[in-house]
């Protein structure tokens, strides 16, 4: 049995879908110590259970667009979830950091199925003008799952050791799957036969790079979500090992930061029904900048205190709120033919970026917080000037 698409329900389950993404990132933050004491290894080999699962989450998403402008958004969610699945159980069973990292790119190569065809029911289902207030809502709702997610994830590890967050990733991939199978319909009206053909595939990425607005909102979302991630990747040894946090106390921490996040999304579904999406974007941005250059400013003053990280942080969740619902439907809203090539590009542009940025993280810990500081500021700071010198037209 399925749904008509546009039940709260379904919102739900799309919701869920691309939360996939977050939670699998957040929820084991707080374990990347006890990971590390766990397989006797170093702080680089361990983010590479990060970094690597963001590489290959990003450049899979290449391929599920296209695949689903073929052959409908419905199949090819389930099976990328179903892989996702996989993954979970292979690193509750890790042995070797190894094996480990081996699940982590199995949940990379499914998971990313669902936030890329999320995305793109979405804009099959409401179009341009309403698919960015339901993506704002959506971004909200979603947020919930990377607040508490630090949060459930330090006490899993604190109580019962790391290998408990990859236990209740396997759950909620498992809910997912069986709310495709029940709930989901497909969406794609208009599958392309020569969709995943190489020239026609390669031909719709350069006519999407080739439209300013389309790039310009790319740069945006992948540079002003490398901030995020340049915040994952480092947050947890500056708070952990650098300020003596506690596993569960981190989490409360990166829950106030996602809490700023989910107010940036609110403000996005009020404003761009009057601001539109250009102006929406730009404010985002500039609070971005702002946030970031605050930060570095900050820690360059040797002011090593939770408050100098996590309240410059949390005005930078805000913008990215602002920003990130708004201008993917910027870029989606144009190609209603291609939304998920053009949903795939994007995805693959933000996780690949986010990916170098966070292993060059990872790779400059040097027990103090100005290389994640640095990053941050850096992403803000592009993200603004890639609105003000690309993003040419309102749309």
């Amino acid at each position: 049995m399925s749904l008509r698409p546009d039940t709260v329900i379904v919102v739900i389950l799309l919701t869920m879908l691309t939360a996939l993404g977050p939670i699998t990132t957040d929820l084991y933050l707080p374990a990347l110590p006890a990971i590390q004491a766990f397989f006797h290894t170093d702080v680089p080999t361990v983010q590479l259970t990060l970094s690597l699962y963001l590489m290959v989450f990003a450049i899979c998403q290449l391929f599920y667009g296209p695949l689903s402008d073929r052959f409908g958004r419905k199949p090819i969610i389930l099976v990328g979830t179903l892989i996702y699945l996989a993954g979970s159980l292979v690193c509750v069973q890790a042995t070797e950091i190894e094996i480990l990292i081996a699940g982590r790119v199995l949940q990379a190569l499914g998971g990313c199925a669902g936030i890329i065809l999320a995305r793109s029911m979405v804009r099959d289902i409401y179009g341009q003008a309403r698919s960015a207030k339901v993506l704002s809502y959506m971004g909200t709702a979603m947020s919930l799952a990377p607040a508490i997610g630090p949060i459930i994830g330090g006490y899993l590890t604190i109580i019962y050791g790391w290998q408990a967050s990859f236990v209740l990733l396997a759950i909620f991939g498992a809910l997912c799957i069986i709310g495709i199978i029940f709930i989901l319909k497909e969406t794609n009206q208009h599958k392309d036969p020569h969709a995943i053909h190489p020239k026609q595939v390669l031909r719709n990425y350069i006519s999407l790079l080739r439209d300013s607005n389309y790039s310009g909102y790319l740069l945006v979302v992948a540079f002003s979500y490398s901030g995020l991630f340049a915040f994952i990747s480092g947050s947890s040894f500056v708070f952990m090992d650098v300020l003596g946090l506690s596993a569960d106390q981190y989490g409360y921490c990166f829950a106030v930061a996602v809490l700023g996040y989910m107010a940036g999304t609110q403000i996005s579904g009020r404003i761009v029904g009057n601001l539109g999406i250009y102006l929406t974007v730009g404010t985002g941005a500039t609070i971005c900048a702002v946030s970031g250059i605050s930060m570095l400013l900050l820690a360059l003053l040797n002011l090593n205190h939770v408050a100098a990280i996590l309240g410059p942080m949390t005005f930078y969740m805000v913008g990215m709120g602002m920003t990130l619902p708004s201008a993917l439907a910027g870029l989606l809203g144009p190609f209603p033919r291609m939304v998920g090539a053009a949903s795939s590009l994007a995805g693959f542009g933000q996780y690949f970026f986010a990916a170098l940025v966070g292993y060059i993280v990872g790779h400059s810990f040097n027990m103090t917080q100005i290389p994640m500081a640095i990053a941050i500021c850096l992403m803000g700071a592009a993200a603004w000037a890639s609105f003000r010198l690309r993003i040419v037209k309102h749309p």
